[in-house]
């Protein structure tokens, strides 16, 4: 991780970072809770991290089979709709000050992997 992606994730989890990692982690222990929703909370899991500290990582798609877009639709129904709405509104309110424009754009990100979670991919840049 470079210095700038170290100074962009000090400064996300300041500013918002850390309370929308809080709600991928309550989503994905709620998901958790049936044997049928542990798919759904490790993929919370894995974007929770993603939501925490986000600079200097980027989300690759991979292409989308039936199984995947079939999660992906139980999945908005349960929980992603709620997460992107949170995310999107975040994003329009940060947006509305030059400084708080990167920030916005990752809540923006955020809020595409709260629709279809499922084929994504998270890796270091």
């Amino acid at each position: 991780m470079g210095l700038l992606s170290l100074i962009g994730n000090i400064l996300w989890i300041i500013f918002g970072g850390l309370w929308t990692a809080v709600e991928w982690l309550v989503a994905g222990v709620i998901m958790c809770i049936t044997i049928i929703g542990i798919p759904f909370g490790l993929q919370a899991f894995k974007i929770g991290g993603f939501a925490l500290l986000p600079f200097g990582r980027e989300v690759r798609r991979d292409p989308s089979s039936a199984g995947k877009f079939i999660l992906n639709v139980i999945w908005i129904i349960f929980g992603g709709l709620y997460i992107a709405i949170t995310h999107i509104l975040t994003g329009i309110f940060l947006a509305i000050t030059i400084i708080g424009i990167p920030f916005a754009m990752q809540h923006f990100k955020l809020a595409g992997i709260a629709i279809a979670p499922f084929g994504t991919k998270i890796v270091d840049v």
